[in-house]
């Protein structure tokens, strides 16, 4: 009885955690989409907001590294917390900015709000793995992520323009509307407690030794990299393709890639539940194994609607099977490591993006066909990664039953 009650304990916290970050997914996904505008409304330049933007993201990953290498595990809630409500306090002071020329001043809030967003987003899953850790709950975790930001354009988008008792939503609105949403995610946040019981790991552990050492753990993190860059590689200028190489308007591109976006969600949750293989490697080849060969027909094809087809179906796919392609790999790792161990997978892949971004404009004066040839020939270079840790983990899985095996029956032979 006393077990059941403490399982049920368990995933009351859990599903508080993962309303947190829904809210907190909605308040981003809803000032995100229009920041760089806000931006420009208040007179900065397009190469301007790019360089703040740029800055932000760098300090984001130099912020993420120093956290998950001094932070203990234990003060993980109480370290969200107090990034929460420096985000919400930002948010304020960037309203308070508007319309005053500040130019500095909003340069650095903008700065801290990308810091800040990425912070938690980093601190999330090792704070659930103190609750609960396995393959399914990863992937609910990135769904509930995907899912709510597509939420909070959705929102924006639907009240934007409108005119509410006599008031007219524009920009400023939608930041105080996220700001709502943020005071949503703190008290869901203040709301309950966490008990670490595992111990934390000895000073001088290095989670680096801790992954070298591991030749899957190796392999995953150059997988990491690779899918990272590869999307980026395709997608990084989306927006771009599809209205100057797709004769999109910019209003019906925002929209499509809502409705992918926000479809992309669904797949993800139905994979989950219903269409997952029982083979890894077919999963594999549902996920990567379509999307290459549809990269390759759209190449072949040079046709602007069978380009628009790939790039939606790498997008549909996107968020399906992660408890295969990455959440097997992260559960491996002992809880005393979880946070400092995301914060590696995060630093691969966010620099796999930088230099798949990078990529995609080189390749984008070329024309759409570059663009998905370059992301294409590092697909198949990810896919025979994600094969190989397949493998690796299997050996691993194999190794472990035959120790097991052994074990029992030297047993039976003292006996």
């Amino acid at each position: 009885m006393k077990r059941h009650r403490a399982l049920s304990k368990k995933a009351k916290i859990e599903r508080k955690i993962l309303a947190m970050l829904a809210f907190f997914s909605t308040s981003v996904g809803l000032w995100e989409n229009f920041r760089q505008l806000w931006l420009q409304d208040n007179g900065f330049e397009a190469t301007e907001v790019s360089m703040v933007t740029s800055l932000g993201l760098m300090l984001s990953v130099v912020g993420v590294i120093f956290v998950g290498y001094r932070l203990k595990v234990r003060h993980l809630k109480t370290f969200m917390t107090v990034v929460l409500g420096i985000k919400l306090i930002d948010l304020l002071v960037l309203r308070g900015l508007d319309a005053t020329g500040n130019f500095g001043a909003m340069s650095v809030c903008t700065v801290i709000d990308i810091i800040t967003s990425y912070l938690i987003v980093a601190s999330v899953y090792p704070l659930i793995t103190t609750i609960i850790k396995n393959n399914q709950i990863y992937s609910k975790r990135k769904l509930v992520e995907y899912w709510f930001r597509d939420i909070g354009v959705l929102i924006g988008g639907v009240v934007l323009g409108q005119s509410v008792l006599g008031n007219l939503i524009d920009y400023n609105a939608c930041l105080m509307i996220s700001v709502i949403f943020l005071c949503l995610a703190i008290l869901v946040m203040s709301s309950f407690k966490v008990q670490v019981t595992e111990k934390e790991p000895p000073r001088g552990d290095s989670i680096l030794k801790y992954v070298l050492k591991s030749k899957l753990q190796v392999c995953y993190m150059i997988y990491a990299f690779l899918a990272a860059m590869s999307f980026a590689a395709a997608l990084g200028l989306k927006m771009l393709v599809l209205t100057n190489y797709l004769d999109f308007s910019a209003s019906t591109a925002t929209n499509y890639l809502l409705i992918v976006g926000l479809l992309s969600d669904v797949v993800g949750v139905l994979a989950l539940k219903y269409f997952t293989p029982k083979n890894d490697y077919l999963t594999l080849i549902l996920k990567f194994g379509i999307r290459l060969l549809a990269y390759v027909i759209a190449i072949l094809a040079d046709d602007p609607f069978v380009s628009m087809l790939a790039i939606t179906w790498s997008i549909l796919i996107s968020t399906a099977y992660e408890d295969v392609t990455d959440g097997c790999y992260i559960n491996l790792v002992d809880n005393r490591h979880q946070l400092s161990y995301s914060t590696v997978k995060h630093v691969m892949s966010f620099a796999g993006e930088a230099v798949g971004m990078l990529l995609c404009g080189a390749m984008y004066d070329l024309g759409v066909g570059f663009i998905l040839g370059a992301s294409a020939i590092i697909t198949v270079v990810q896919l025979g990664m994600a094969f190989y840790l397949i493998h690796l983990r299997h050996h691993r899985r194999r190794a472990r039953h035959s120790a097991s095996r052994m074990r029992y029956d030297e047993r039976m032979v003292e006996d």
